[in-house]
């Protein structure tokens, strides 16, 4: 691993440059997928095209975040108002990236969280879009998990199974008793993810994933824009936890033990 600290600044800017440019390269293309998954078009093949118009676009149109910016939030073929979310998007990519490397330093840690982060942004926004989690990110999550296995060796296997059960059995069971408590792409997702994170891990995202969760209906009820049985997408909140879990779950932990004087 490289120690970042080592490096001169010059260097190290550029670094982190390099790794914002990539991130939001990388997010970029994730906005395809958030586009096209939930509507089945082939995500593979075919080249982007406008949503509006549907004209095939240019090398020049797909330049991330300075397209957006330098087209005026217009498509260039029909004029129609290109939605923000792609430049957000975009900036979360080069974000996240940064974030990793802060948190990581240059390794296979930052490359398997930079995945984690960006998974997690594809789920957040489908869900918000449709309200399902389709099985396919669910797999791919779990693909990343198995892949950190070896790449966190401090998360024991251990640690690992339990965190696979710890959330995602009580969802399931709360499920059982109360339908439609938590979507079957939440439960699945959580247990993907707990294999990852390991059981402390997926505590602290899963009380992130309330605390905000919880705020957002709270808002949505103080607004009159839901009622009391209305539903809205959860995944979001999961994977803001998740997220913040991986980055400063274990910091947090420890303020809060110290707080009520465990340790």
């Amino acid at each position: 691993m490289l120690q970042l600290s080592y490096l001169d600044d010059p260097i190290r800017f550029l670094l982190y440059l390099y790794v914002f440019i990539i991130g939001s390269c990388i997010f970029s293309y994730l906005n395809v997928l958030i586009y096209r998954v939930p509507r089945r078009i082939d995500f593979v093949k075919g080249r982007s095209f406008c949503p509006n118009c549907h004209h095939e676009l240019r090398a020049k149109d797909l330049v991330p975040l300075f397209s957006w910016l330098f087209l005026r939030r217009r498509c260039r073929y029909c004029g129609e108002p290109i939605s923000s979310r792609y430049f957000w998007v975009e900036l979360l990519g080069g974000g996240m990236g940064c974030l990793s490397l802060a948190r990581f330093g240059l390794s296979w840690q930052m490359m398997v969280g930079f995945a984690f982060f960006a998974i997690c942004a594809i789920i957040s926004l489908v869900d918000w879009d449709t309200m399902e989690i389709p099985n396919g990110f669910v797999i791919a999550m779990l693909v990343v998990a198995l892949v950190s296995i070896p790449v966190f060796p401090e998360i024991s296997a251990a640690q690992r199974l339990i965190g696979l059960a710890v959330v995602s059995v009580p969802m399931l069971l709360l499920s059982l008793a109360i339908p439609g408590a938590f979507g079957g792409g939440d439960i699945k997702l959580m247990a993907a993810a707990g294999l990852l994170l390991g059981w402390k891990l997926t505590l602290v995202s899963m009380f992130l994933a309330v605390l905000t969760g919880g705020g957002y209906g709270i808002y949505l009820l103080a607004g009159k824009k839901k009622g009391r049985k209305d539903h809205f997408a959860f995944g979001p909140f999961l994977c803001i936890g998740m997220t913040a879990a991986l980055l400063w779950g274990q910091a947090l932990l420890d303020w809060y033990l110290r707080l009520l004087g465990v340790y």
